[in-house]
């Protein structure tokens, strides 16, 4: 058993493409009620679209980034760690400026970056005091659970997918490490982050009404027993995510951070 590891358990999601890719048209399930929080900072992907490329990608100005961007209670974050989810999350943000024509704004990006480390790192204290942790076996059954929403025959298949958009197994790994210590922390902080059957009938109705209100009526939705497994996950990531965003604003009051950009 273990704790996510200082440094490599900040990934941000790296797997959040893949998995919105297996839900197909019921990707809305995510708009409306997660609201901006901690865990949906933590689970979502700021990594190039999987059939962009990633060698053509944009690169962005690290001139003046400290060696230390921020101290959260006396740990510290790294340039080294920084780098690589900014240069992300402005390659992301590039492409879609391209589409909007304005060039993304890279200082509230290094801003939201540092914020979100911040998060991920007080929530990963919180854990450590609460004596949560997390096993390999729990890691792997979480990858092998991806690949099943992702229609891949095997973790190893869903970590080479990973691997070709940038991504080593260890940094998925510790993204996933880190996602199931915040499950963990908001179902001890919640009691249960499990859907009732009412509540996913509920959200499977409502991604039916928003995609009759935003006029796609001609493609198709799959039945309810279809979608069961996704709609399960997407709920339990907006309660976790919820949760885990509520008990953010409580560390932060009395947390000493600093940050350096």
């Amino acid at each position: 058993m273990r704790t996510p590891s200082r440094g490599s358990g900040r990934t941000r999601s790296v797997l959040g493409s893949l998995a919105v890719v297996a839900i197909l048209t019921l990707s809305a399930c995510g708009g409306g009620d997660g609201g901006s929080d901690a865990s949906d900072k933590a689970s979502s992907s700021p990594s190039a679209d999987a059939s962009g490329d990633a060698s053509a990608a944009p690169e962005p100005d690290l001139d003046g980034i400290p060696d230390v961007v921020a101290e959260v209670n006396g740990e510290e974050i790294t340039k080294d760690e920084f780098v690589p989810i900014y240069t992300a999350a402005f390659q992301q943000a590039s492409t879609q400026a391209q589409m909007g024509g304005q060039a993304p704004d890279e200082e509230a990006l290094r801003k939201q970056t540092a914020d979100d480390l911040v998060d991920t790192e007080l929530l990963t204290q919180e854990a450590e005091s609460r004596g949560i942790e997390v096993s390999d076996q729990q890691v792997d059954d979480e990858l092998t659970a991806l690949a099943k929403q992702n229609q891949m025959g095997s973790a190893d298949e869903l970590l080479a997918a990973v691997e070709e958009q940038g991504v080593t197994e260890e940094q998925a790994r510790s993204q996933i490490e880190t996602q199931v210590m915040v499950e963990q922390l908001a179902a001890d902080e919640d009691g249960s982050i499990d859907p009732t059957e009412k509540e996913l009938r509920a959200l499977y109705a409502r991604v039916k009404k928003q995609q009759a209100q935003s006029g796609q009526e001609g493609q198709s939705i799959p039945p309810f027993a279809q979608v069961h497994d996704q709609l399960e996950e997407q709920a339990r990531t907006q309660q976790v995510g919820t949760v885990a965003g509520e008990l953010v604003q409580q560390l932060r009051k009395d947390a000493d951070i600093t940050v350096n950009l």
